[in-house]
């Protein structure tokens, strides 16, 4: 293996381009906010007060969330041992966007302490009913990836059917707040939230990323893996429930953001092979950078408008999943 093929040297160069899109995002948006702006600002300035309260908590959510789509979508992929293998498009991100549409839209009452992790808590026993339900159908087909993308397909037009009639019986309000965060934006966002973000998302992903050696004995087979002592049910169990949390986390916090989960892994991958140990940390920068620069866009191309970020993951992440299915053999897909 090349120098630059190598491991370390993919994610050192990973943190360099984070690190980069990072201090172009920071200092970029409606009103330009230079390092220097702000150096020679008073702290109480109105300078600060946005660059501290919206750009930088803005920021590192972006990073936060876009690492918890991408290592997600890596769990998912080694599970069903898949490139094609993603979060939403088994129908998880649905799932989850349904049971936050129902707590948006009809009349729940919450306790002033738990109303505002109630969007998060939705969204994560949304993902994981699908989850569970997918794991179930991947246990039952024997692994036929055309079929679990069948059924991810109908579980997804399935749950926006259900999205659709909530949408039709909601107000105008509620059908406004339920729309834009259907396409997916970063902009409701405090440091409350981030804190919540970061105490539920960081933890989880340490603990996929210890799981990466369970993860690679799986790519040997379910019956391999049990006999080299492998407890696969338990540990697919696991794996899954960690990837539902972040989805379900993710989802609560930025609304529906595609082919992050499917794209990166993948790309990612193809760089530096399949070891998990490797690939889910290197995800995770990946999945920030790409989210992060896709959010800059999108505060940036139409400023001082702004461009659903949902959107603009989807104009990248499209085409590259036509590519992947028209790159696969007819063999493989099954």
């Amino acid at each position: 293996m090349s120098r630059f093929r190598s491991p370390w040297m993919s994610i050192l160069v990973l943190l360099f381009l984070l690190t980069t899109v990072t201090l172009i995002s920071v200092n970029s948006g409606a009103l330009s906010l230079s390092f220097h702006t702000l150096w020679n600002s008073a702290f109480d300035d109105m300078e600060w007060q946005i660059w501290l309260d919206i750009r930088l908590p803005r920021v590192l959510l972006a990073i936060i969330v876009g690492g918890a789509l991408a290592i997600s979508g890596a769990i998912m992929q080694g599970l069903f041992r898949n490139s094609l293998a993603d979060p939403g498009l088994l129908g998880i991100s649905s799932g989850a966007a349904l049971m936050v549409a129902l707590v948006i839209i009809l009349p729940f009452s919450f306790s002033p302490a738990f109303a505002f992790y109630s969007h998060i808590v939705a969204a994560f026993i949304g993902g994981l009913i699908v989850a569970m339900i997918i794991f179930s159908l991947h246990q039952l087909s024997d692994g036929n990836l055309a079929r679990l993308l069948l059924a991810g397909i109908a579980i997804n037009a399935l749950c926006m059917s259900f999205i659709g009639v909530l949408s039709y019986i909601s107000t105008d309000q509620q059908l406004r707040q339920f729309s834009l965060w259907m396409m997916g934006s970063l902009s409701q966002i405090d440091w409350k939230t981030l804190s919540i973000a970061t105490l539920v998302i960081i933890p989880v992903s340490i603990l996929a990323c210890w799981q990466s050696h369970k993860l690679n004995l799986l790519q040997l087979g379910d019956e391999e893996a049990h006999y080299l002592g492998l407890n696969v049910r338990r540990i697919k169990f696991i794996l899954l429930l960690l990837s539902a949390i972040l989805i379900g986390c993710a989802v609560a916090l930025s609304g529906v953001i595609g082919f992050i989960g499917l794209v990166v892994p993948h790309l990612i991958r193809m760089r530096i092979g399949s070891n998990h140990v490797w690939l889910l940390p290197a995800t995770i920068l990946g999945g920030a950078t790409l989210l992060l620069a896709a959010d800059t866009l999108s505060r940036t191309l139409v400023s001082p408008a702004e461009i659903p970020v949902g959107l603009i993951t989807g104009l990248i992440g499209g085409p590259y999943f036509l590519w992947l299915i028209l790159r696969q053999p007819a063999g493989r897909m099954s």
